[in-house]
């Protein structure tokens, strides 16, 4: 059964090791910008979100892009990018809702998640406070969400 990225924000206590492990796996470097997953913090509120491509099944991203660089890749359960393809035009980074998908000028690329191949490093560097985990994908049923039983609100009667 595909797996699928779950980010819990509530447990996000905005440590950035996510972002750092990110930028390493890909890049061989602590950088934050050319993190794929990225931690948006309130100091005032004292609230951290991370967030990342959430691999659309009907990504935006993929039909705008004119070269079939940005592609669904099923086997994964992701969305991929193939860089040999990629005419740097910018469609995908502005037809994304939730910004996910980045471009990085100095280097002429996209930055966005790939699920680290499988294993997501984000997820192995967030252990100890769980706000990422990698898990099986639910198999879609009209009207279900994509949460397990024991994290949906009860049905009110």
């Amino acid at each position: 059964m595909a797996k699928m990225l779950m980010i819990y924000p509530d447990r996000c206590t905005g440590c950035h090791n996510c972002e750092l492990a990110c930028s390493f796996f890909h890049d061989g470097e602590f950088r934050l910008p050319v993190s794929r997953i990225h931690v948006h913090t309130w100091e005032m509120e004292g609230i951290s979100v991370p967030t990342t491509c959430e691999q659309c099944e009907d990504a935006p991203c993929v039909a705008v892009c004119p070269t079939s660089a940005m592609f669904n890749d099923p086997a994964m359960n992701r969305v991929g990018w193939e860089e040999a393809k990629c005419i740097g035009c910018r469609m995908c980074t502005l037809a994304c809702p939730f910004g996910a998908v980045v471009y990085e000028t100095s280097r002429r690329r996209i930055l966005k998640c790939d699920l680290c191949g499988g294993a997501p490093e984000c997820v192995t560097f967030a252990l100890s406070t769980r706000s990422s985990i990698w898990m099986k994908r639910m198999p879609r049923e009209p009207g279900a969400g994509l949460l397990p039983e024991n994290l949906r609100e009860p049905t009110r009667r």
